[in-house]
């Protein structure tokens, strides 16, 4: 396929691999077809020079693709490197604006990490020329949700002039998980490696509050923390301790401390998925047995994170570095952002928390309506293409419950067809707009008109 593409597009390039020995499971592989598929075609195409431009540039006429295939702590780690052009990440910022999913300000602020994450939106694009390999706006996000559907991460790191490097981070088999044991209130948990960022012990010295929430520093970045017993509504131990056993989780652009009882160690554990008719047990993704036959929960992270993003919005929030935990109570406006796609969910999460409303999200028309069924919000903004559920079933289903109709929803999409438009507001929506909104705070304004200022 390199070597066709290259043919294809008057290119020389030349694919390195690293670690052909490297023992993959057969599903995990099959998972990985599409994914590199995309980012190799996507190197080729958007990544490599011309011969002219590479010798201009000082490099040889023929470009390098290199794949590394390691085994690592328990992980299949995959690199995908090319030494193109990279992207400039400036004209990426203003390519966000441009296709106005933010607004100037806003984006002046984001960093190169969080610039980098557009690319797997669905349907961006940095190109206008559209060819039968790429410019579509399709591929990159694909591989960034193929790559999530093994719970596996996958980020994109680029030098200007140097090249792309795409990281794959994924579990060395779907039946099997290398996973790290906790205690949380007395009872062993399992979170799989692959979703923690760190595991520390912290000092309680090293806390500090700000607004009744406790965090501390790492990376030059504040990390706040919560107690796993809060969140997962258990009992909190009320041992004062010098030192706090410390789990950073995170969902790409939101960072939490996860506090628990201790580390237990890392472990394999075979999956065994729950009983359907459980339904979706919250924070909680499957089961396993360890070594003794006693049975361990595997945890949700990407779950926990949304419940301690809800638990931050109630206002209840136990203090960590207390032997007693006292809950600060303060009335917030707030708000459930329901959309697909990770970035736009952050961008308008964002908005609304800088101007005092406290925001929760749902990934899809499905969580957002288990959501807002569990949970007490004063407004919800909604996208309309997701899978399981659209904004318009999710719409239509709060407006005719007994107990929700009257919380207000703003549909905000990309679609701006007036037949679209109608479909919202005959579904009950109460705002319909563009997420060209952003740039001209009409999205802010129509949350004002409907809830009141923070």
């Amino acid at each position: 396929m390199v070597r066709d593409l290259a043919r294809q597009l008057s290119k020389r390039v030349k694919l390195e691999i690293v670690g052909k020995s490297t023992l993959v499971d057969r599903d995990i592989l099959e998972r990985l077809e599409a994914p590199l598929t995309h980012i190799l075609r996507n190197a080729i195409d958007h990544g490599i020079e011309l011969p002219h431009e590479r010798l201009a540039a000082g490099k040889l006429e023929e470009g390098i693709i290199r794949i590394e295939v390691t085994h690592r702590a328990g992980m299949l780690f995959i690199t995908v490197a090319d030494d193109g052009r990279g992207i400039d990440i400036e004209f990426l910022r203003q390519v966000v604006i441009s296709k106005q999913l933010t607004n100037p300000e806003m984006a002046a602020q984001l960093t190169e990490v969080e610039l980098m994450e557009f690319l797997f939106l669905p349907g961006f694009s940095t190109t206008q020329t559209v060819t039968e390999i790429s410019g579509r706006g399709v591929g990159l996000d694909i591989a960034h949700s193929a790559v999530r559907e093994v719970g596996g991460t996958l980020r994109a790191v680029s030098v200007l002039g140097r090249g792309m490097t795409f990281y794959l981070q994924l579990p060395l088999t779907l039946s099997v998980i290398r996973t790290l044991l906790v205690e949380i209130s007395g009872e062993p948990y399992a979170f799989g490696l692959t979703r923690i960022e760190q595991v520390l012990i912290l000092s309680k010295s090293k806390i500090a509050v700000s607004e009744n929430r406790p965090f501390f520093v790492m990376n030059n970045q504040p990390v706040e923390l919560i107690l796993a017993s809060q969140v997962l509504e258990l009992a909190s131990p009320a041992v004062n301790i010098e030192s706090l056993s410390v789990i950073v989780i995170s969902d790409r652009l939101n960072r939490y401390g996860l506090v628990v009882d201790r580390f237990l160690g890392e472990c394999n554990l075979v999956v065994r998925l729950l009983d359907p008719r459980l339904g979706k047990v919250p924070n909680i993704s499957a089961a396993a047995l360890m070594d003794d036959g006693s049975p361990v929960l595997i945890v949700d992270v990407e779950d926990l994170v949304r419940s301690i993003a809800k638990v931050f919005s109630s206002g209840q929030l136990s203090q960590v570095n207390q032997s007693t935990h006292q809950a600060v109570t303060k009335t917030y406006k707030r708000v459930l952002v329901v959309d697909d796609s990770i970035t736009v969910r952050e961008m308008e999460r964002k908005l609304l928390e800088n101007n005092g409303y406290k925001a929760e999200v749902a990934v899809n028309g499905i969580d957002g309506w288990n959501a807002i069924r569990s949970g007490d919000y004063d407004l919800v903004v909604t996208d309309i293409d997701m899978p399981r559920m659209n904004g318009f079933e999710l719409t239509s289903q709060i407006k005719t419950h007994a107990k929700l109709k009257q919380t207000p929803v703003i549909i905000v999409s990309y679609k701006d067809r007036e037949e679209d438009r109608l479909q919202g507001l005959e579904a009950g929506a109460d705002y319909y707009l563009t997420k060209s909104s952003f740039h001209d705070d009409t999205l802010l304004k129509a949350v004002i008109d409907l809830i009141g200022e923070a």
